[in-house]
């Protein structure tokens, strides 16, 4: 009899706060997103703009190889562009100056649309924090400033969650 009173107010308090539990609980944890999928894809060769008046130009070159950049530089991509403030469609061109010491100094973007300056600036902010140094073009043997093109095709698919 006592196993029967034990299993029965078991029973009961098992259903009690279980019901407990979802009538007071806090439904703030639903909430609707739009949630965007980014694709992104990084052309290759990266151009280079060679120096004038040289006649013995190397072009920069990136440690690990442009296979290991442009991994490195999706990957960022994917993890820093906040794209819940824009939407990316479309061919963009970046130019990268790689001073003498390999250094990146300068990254600008275009073309320039409407929002684009923010996609920009999380674009500047992706290249300077890709930690590994470029090696810088040579003329003649001697280290100069050149600038690096990189184009990509960005395309984003809006979702509703």
């Amino acid at each position: 009899m006592k196993t029967i009173l034990f299993l029965s107010a078991l029973l009961t308090s098992g259903f009690v706060s279980a019901q407990f539990d979802v009538e007071d609980r806090d439904d703030d944890f639903i909430t609707e997103n739009n949630r965007s999928i980014l694709k992104i894809e990084i052309k290759e060769p990266l151009l280079q703009v060679a120096v004038k008046n040289c006649n013995d130009f190397k072009a920069a070159s990136f440690e690990g190889g442009i296979p290991a950049y442009k991994e490195i530089l999706r990957k960022y991509m994917y993890v820093y562009l906040n794209t819940d403030f824009y939407v990316l469609n479309g061919e963009f061109t970046f130019t990268i100056t790689v001073d003498q010491n390999g250094k990146v100094t300068d990254i600008e973007g275009s073309p320039k649309v409407a929002n684009s300056r923010v996609f920009f600036d999380d674009m500047k902010y992706i290249v300077r924090r890709i930690k590994k140094s470029w090696i810088p073009a040579t003329c003649n043997g001697k280290p100069v400033t050149s600038q690096i093109k990189i184009k990509m095709n960005l395309s984003t698919i809006a979702t509703d969650v």
